[in-house]
């Protein structure tokens, strides 16, 4: 019996914040890949090494984690005043699909260096030395970023003393501004409401921020769930009976803020919107052992995705926290200190992130004009990667 033989596609391993993911130019699939699909997808499946009922992705390029299952495609921006268009897709482990309901906040770092190696920037906007600004279309969600990327001699400079937590080593510092991450004729708050009583049968009825600014985001009180706000991995992970209550959580809020007309659908759409839970300053250890002070923070907050609480904190739900932070009665908010503000620094399990962010108040509706991150991006490997040919 004769078996296709493997072919292989251009590509770039890269971490970004606390992300790691598998970087493709469009032009350089092949030709029925170059269009949304079910061919598209199952080559990424392919590529990451997915569904794996083993959950270790041997076979593949993921890392097992939401963090390390995730793709990104680039290509010449066709938007008037934009560089490049990125679209980012979020791998199941254990599922045959690819979520393209969200964008990855943390890749988004890695997107301008990418952009400017792979020449999809034009060399005019490139300085010698200095920064490149580089205008990203984000395709999944339709905004725009921002990314200002370090030149040095007319590359791009990756090493640095910038330190991320939740990365292992310092790098070049990637300033990153997400730009009216709401639309004016988007409603950031779906329900209408600063905060609402979230039903969930079967658990119970809970205070919920559900805002949509960087992802769809639901946020609860950790106390009302029986957290401190100071959890690690190790102590919801482990714990199946946790896990299953924040995805019924989430399943109900995306009913609510109208992302799905019933829960059923949850299972479809597993990447947005994210659950996190929020809590007054508290002393704790990271997971690194770093002692995190109460003193050096506004609040913490513990997020999952995909299923599973995150080891740091996803870039677009730091664009929820901060964009939430800066207005008067949310529950992140509160958990803050309540008042208005410009930017929060909070703790999640790796260690603090602070966020910029900018909101008004217009006739009674709030505006977010940008919110500003710092993160750091890095190549981890660049060539091709290699699957065989009947794989999509």
């Amino acid at each position: 019996m004769a078996f296709a033989p493997q072919i292989k596609i251009p590509a770039t391993y890269m971490r970004g914040g606390t992300s790691k993911g598998v970087f493709f130019n469009l032009a350089d699939f092949p030709e029925a890949a170059r269009v949304p699909g079910a061919t598209r997808d199952a080559l990424l499946l392919r590529v990451i090494g997915s569904p794996d009922p083993y959950g270790k992705h041997t076979d593949g390029m993921g890392g097992a984690t939401s963090s390390t299952s995730k793709t990104v495609i680039l290509s010449k921006s066709s938007k008037p005043d934009h560089d490049v268009d990125y679209l980012f897709g979020q791998v199941s482990i254990d599922k045959a699909f690819v979520d393209w309901s969200g964008n990855c906040g943390n890749l988004t770092a890695a997107v301008g260096s990418f952009a400017i190696a792979s020449g999809l920037v034009d060399a005019e906007r490139i300085p010698e030395n200095g920064v490149a600004v580089v205008r990203i279309w984000q395709a999944n969600i339709g905004k725009t970023i921002i990314a200002h990327v370090p030149i040095v001699d007319g590359e791009v400079q990756e090493t640095g003393d910038f330190e991320l937590d939740g990365v292992t080593f310092p790098a070049a510092e990637v300033q990153v501004a997400f730009v009216s991450p709401v639309d004016a004729d988007e409603a950031m708050f779906p329900t209408g409401n600063l905060v609402d009583d979230l039903e969930v049968p079967g658990v119970g009825t809970f205070k919920a921020t559900m805002i949509n600014a960087g992802i769809p985001t639901v946020f609860l009180n950790a106390e009302d769930i029986g957290y401190t706000g100071t959890e690690l991995q190790d102590a919801i992970n482990g714990d199946d009976k946790a896990l299953a209550m924040f995805e019924t959580i989430r399943a109900y809020g995306a009913v609510r803020m109208g992302l799905i007309e019933h829960v059923d659908e949850a299972a479809a759409r597993q990447h947005t919107p994210k659950v996190a839970f929020v809590a007054k300053p508290q002393d704790y250890a990271a997971s690194s052992g770093k002692q995190i002070a109460a003193a050096d923070i506004d609040l913490n907050v513990r997020a999952l995705s995909m299923g599973k609480l995150h080891h740091a904190m996803m870039g677009t739900a730091a664009v929820a926290i901060g964009t939430a932070a800066a207005i008067p009665g949310t529950l992140v908010n509160l958990a803050a200190g309540g008042g208005d503000r410009d930017s929060v620094t909070f703790g999640h399990p790796s260690g603090t992130l602070k966020v910029g962010a900018s909101a008004s108040q217009n006739d009674g509706e709030w505006t977010v004009d940008k919110v500003v991150m710092s993160r750091s991006a890095r190549v981890l490997m660049e060539g091709w990667v290699r699957i065989p040919g009947d794989a999509f």
